[in-house]
């Protein structure tokens, strides 16, 4: 399974009561296709507020995703959860609805060692014919799997990728001691380029909501041999990549780029709590960054 080379986290519209907003949704699939140029959406992962969303609302949204894609990109579910149970459930409901793969983030909170994380992702392997991806954010987890574990999973016919955000050198040593045809995606925008340059295969991001269409041109400019053009488009696009990242502290969370796309004219309302929109300072260093 090629899921593309640039693949939106996607956010999840909310209307002004909080509830999910189905024609922002409509209307933003489109965009991200037809503007941004996604070639897959991961659909209620950690950008899309997936700890505040219930598995009713998340089947919905995928369910939605895919019938409006209609076969314009690859829809990617995010059923992963720090119990292995309900994540086999989840992932098995997804399944069944037809989406192309589910992302599966490293189980939080409760700090598995290595054999339990091997264990957690090959036993929801075991129970889909899904084509899965590991999600490796060890500041939002507080755990890191280690590049071996993640080359073990590796061997599992079905977990075909990764997202990676622990380093470059955690992609470097993946992509050295996995199967060629697994790939490695970056989970960091900040990384996408150097991402490439050890090997791997895209970017899992959110800048993409608002530079997409530059994304895939430096994606391309790279992988055509055009080095200069791929790096200067790097260097234009990092303020966003970056600005994204650090706003707000201490994590970046989904209320930037909301209120990005707000301010760009893409209809995507707020954010649930305990997120909160951006403060004063933060929507004046928004506004700079993006208009």
């Amino acid at each position: 399974m090629d899921f593309g080379r640039l693949i939106t986290a996607m956010v999840t519209p909310f209307d002004k009561e909080g509830e999910i907003d189905w024609d922002a949704v409509s209307s933003l699939v489109d965009y991200l296709i037809e503007e941004q140029k996604s070639e897959g959406l991961v659909v209620c992962g950690t950008t899309g507020e997936s700890p505040t969303l219930s598995d009713e609302e998340k089947l919905q949204m995928f369910s939605f995703v895919l019938e409006k894609a209609a076969g314009r990109c690859k829809v990617i579910a995010g059923t992963g959860s720090n119990n292995t149970k309900h994540t086999i459930e989840l992932t098995q409901k997804a399944e069944k609805i037809g989406v192309d793969g589910a992302l599966l983030v490293v189980p939080y909170y409760n700090k598995p060692n290595q054999e339990g994380l091997y264990r957690h992702f090959a036993a929801i392997a075991a129970e889909t014919k899904l084509p899965l991806i590991p999600y490796n954010v060890p500041g939002r987890t507080g755990i890191c799997m280690s590049a071996n574990t993640t080359i073990k999973l590796a061997q599992i016919p079905n977990i075909v990728a990764t997202k990676e955000c622990a380093s470059l050198d955690h992609v470097a040593l993946i992509v050295s001691g996995s199967p060629q045809d697994f790939h490695v995606y970056s989970g960091d925008d900040a990384s996408a380029l150097p991402a490439l340059a050890v090997g791997g295969h895209g970017i899992i991001s959110v800048a993409s909501h608002l530079e997409g269409a530059r994304m895939t041109e430096m994606i391309s400019a790279y992988l055509s041999g055009s080095i200069q053009l791929a790096g200067q488009l790097h260097r234009e696009l990092f303020p966003i990549f970056k600005g994204l990242f650090e706003c707000p502290q201490p994590l970046p969370n989904p209320s930037a780029v909301k209120y990005a796309l707000e301010l760009r004219g893409v209809k995507v309302g707020s954010v649930r709590l305990p997120l909160t929109p951006p403060s004063e300072s933060e929507a004046e260093f928004i506004r700079k960054l993006v208009q």
